[in-house]
């Protein structure tokens, strides 16, 4: 556990197999590609024949010019014609069970603890926003230029501000957090206070199980 100086002020040990009994990898890639679906537009929209602009006149006659057999110039094999085999706006968004969706965000919680790349940190310190400031927390933790998750306890307003406009850094509070984006960056900067929701299970109602694993998180 680092303070915001980036100097170690002890650890914090938590059972990862309370947070979840195992890490299903094939559940993870279901609900992070649900949450990815859930995020395209859907806006693409091409035209059919029906749709271009131009008449319906036969070209020329069907027999006797020495040309191939042709219609009118929408046809899409010409320029200027409609699109064969159309793409129309659609709804891509779709959703897996409650339960299944919170227990792949505990087990990316437990995926990152076990590979070591969560960094807990005691208080930011951060009493208004001041993105100078974080900026300096993140460089004494060796997390400059690192894409990271900052998770906070609550909704931390000077914290938010502060780091919002830092590039690869997104904060969000522990209740918020999901499969998607506890496993895109690179790290996970995490508040204490934050970890003791995720220690006792406040801040998810998914079912955890027993178990005397345990694993520190410096």
């Amino acid at each position: 556990m680092m303070n915001a100086s980036g100097k170690e002020v002890g650890s914090y040990e938590i059972d990862t197999a309370q947070i979840a009994d195992r890490v299903s990898k094939q559940l993870l890639h279901d609900v992070v590609v649900m949450y990815q679906a859930n995020k395209r537009q859907g806006s693409h929209n091409t035209r059919t024949r029906g749709q271009v602009s131009g008449t319906n006149k036969k070209m020329y006659r069907q027999k006797g010019t020495g040309n191939a057999r042709a219609g009118s110039k929408r046809t899409n094999v010409r320029r200027g014609g409609g699109v064969a085999r159309t793409v129309k706006p659609r709804d891509y968004s779709y959703r897996h069970p409650k339960k299944a969706i919170k227990l792949a965000t505990r087990m990316a919680i437990r995926s990152r603890i076990d590979d070591g790349e969560v960094v807990a940190i005691d208080d930011f310190g951060i009493e208004s926003p001041k993105t100078s400031q974080m900026a300096t927390v993140l460089r004494s933790l060796g997390l400059e230029g690192v894409s990271t998750l900052i998770a906070t306890s609550s909704d931390d307003a000077a914290v938010y501000k502060s780091g919002r406009n830092i590039e690869g850094v997104c904060v969000e509070p522990v209740r918020q957090l999901n499969a998607l984006s506890l496993l895109t960056p690179k790290k996970v900067l995490i508040t204490t206070a934050a970890l003791d929701k995720i220690k006792d299970g406040t801040f998810a109602s998914a079912p955890v199980s027993e178990s005397s694993e345990q694993e520190a998180v410096a």
